[in-house]
């Protein structure tokens, strides 16, 4: 109850000094400023159809967001509203309308999440992290392009800062409002790691690179020049769960395609003394620009499922399997972020979050070294197949209870990379050719024939 108290006085203050420092309300922007994105895909047809069903597009309706998002909002007294709207739908944050527990509805334009008038019309940023964006909405638009005065319809100005990965860091980081607990660290892990002298976010998740930039030529416009690269706007990440439940297949087949490339899994070595196996496995960070897995790391999860198995199909030894009611082995290597509440137990509630409990997760071209042991029976019957694999979820199926009920949703797995390996496999040595097979009847053939003739 002295954490709950706290958090609540905390959140009060903060809600009054953005009221009182104009940062949600009285700026003078209205929601009609910006033009829909149907607009824009009148002439941008190809760029609207990539946005269309990306997760940015859905930022609002986003079924995960909207649960948390209404327990948030009833478990803090309504404190953490204007955060939470303020990179999900950016719009009505910035014309003061702002959802609640009670009425989570927003205009017609940020239904649609965050969209095109928003972004480009972004003409700085306040910072890192936590929506530090500033916006001019009107007939000019911003963009990476610097001879792109073509349209009619609006004037185009070239901004260094849309190529840059600082844009996308105006929300791929999040730090607590309340306490300074970083919550996200996205753009910091970029930041951090070694890619940020030679490969930028938008190199990867605008372009059908990984970890590099890949030109994609083509016309950003109907009329509009041929170009030798046109940045996609599918903006293509881990989470292949949400896109398929609210029917963009495209983007779940290209979030899938992203997790297979992201890691390699290789079987490092295998020890076996008198039928006891100690096992080696290294997962390596090799097609992400920030830590594996990333963004909201309390409810994505990478984990390593290891399964040994006799030839007739019969388990032997098993680690990271997924039970009947889609909860993984307790005991499984897992990567993720464990957050703590005031009391120090875990939670999967944000705005409870004190403090790190653990955090495992890959950095970029980063690795992890695992350890498995288990005994071959000396029933088992030969070859022993082991079958290792890296697993991936968008959310975990305790995240997926808490928030539709239990056994109502269960997250789709999708295996990143596998490895395998057969023990006892029979060899050269234990399996006899057939030449072998006929010297030795030719002796005998060749004994018997002597003997009969004494």
């Amino acid at each position: 109850m002295v954490g709950m108290r706290s958090l609540v006085i905390l959140a009060t203050i903060f809600s009054m000094t953005l009221a009182l420092s104009g940062m949600v309300y009285d700026n003078g922007i209205e929601t009609s400023d910006y033009v829909h994105p149907e607009v824009c895909g009148g002439c941008h047809e190809e760029i609207y159809a990539q946005w269309n069903g990306s997760m940015h597009s859905m930022a609002h309706k986003d079924p995960v967001y909207e649960k948390l998002f209404v327990i948030a909002s009833r478990e803090t007294n309504s404190s953490f509203d204007a955060f939470c709207t303020k990179c999900h739908a950016p719009i009505d944050y910035l014309s003061g309308k702002i959802p609640s527990a009670d009425n989570y509805n927003v205009s017609e334009i940020s239904e649609k999440g965050v969209s095109c008038d928003f972004c480009h019309t972004v003409n700085a940023t306040s910072g890192i992290g936590n929506g530090a964006f500033i916006s001019s909405p009107g007939r000019i638009k911003r963009g990476p392009l610097n001879d792109s005065n073509y349209s009619t319809f609006h004037s185009t100005v070239y901004s260094d800062l849309y190529t840059k990965s600082d844009f996308c860091g105006i929300c791929h980081n999040v730090v607590h409002p309340f306490n300074g607990l970083v919550l996200e660290n996205t753009y910091t892990e970029w930041k951090e790691g070694p890619y940020n002298e030679t490969t930028s976010c938008q190199d990867c998740h605008m372009t059908p690179g990984v970890t590099r930039f890949v030109p994609n030529p083509g016309r950003a416009a109907v009329g509009g020049p041929i170009r030798e690269n046109i940045f996609t706007h599918y903006f293509v990440g881990g989470n292949a769960m949400l896109p398929g439940l609210l029917g963009s297949p495209e983007h779940e087949k290209l979030a899938q395609e992203r997790l297979k490339s992201a890691a390699t899994l290789e079987i490092e070595a295998i020890e076996v003394v008198n039928d006891n196996v100690t096992l080696r496995l290294k997962v390596t960070n090799t097609g992400a620009g920030h830590k594996l897995p990333t963004g909201l790391t309390e409810a994505r999860l990478i984990w390593l499922d290891v399964e040994v198995r006799d030839a007739s199909g019969k388990a032997i030894f098993r680690s990271g399997g997924v039970d009947e009611n889609g909860y993984i082995d307790h005991d499984a290597v897992k990567y993720h972020t464990v957050f703590g509440d005031a009391s120090g137990k875990h939670t999967e509630k944000v705005w409870f979050a004190q403090k790190i409990l653990s955090d495992n997760r890959i950095p970029p071209k980063g690795y992890s070294i695992e350890y498995y042991n288990f005994t071959i029976p000396k029933t088992a019957k030969r070859p022993v197949i082991l079958s290792a694999r890296l697993n991936y979820v968008s959310a975990s199926q305790e995240l997926s209870d808490l928030l539709f009920g239990k056994g109502k949703v269960r997250p789709p797995v999708v295996e990143m990379t596998s490895a395998n390996y057969t023990l006892y496999a029979p060899s050269a040595k234990e399996t006899p050719d057939f030449s072998f097979v006929m010297a030795i009847f030719t002796f005998y053939i060749t004994v018997r024939f002597y003997k009969s003739r004494r």
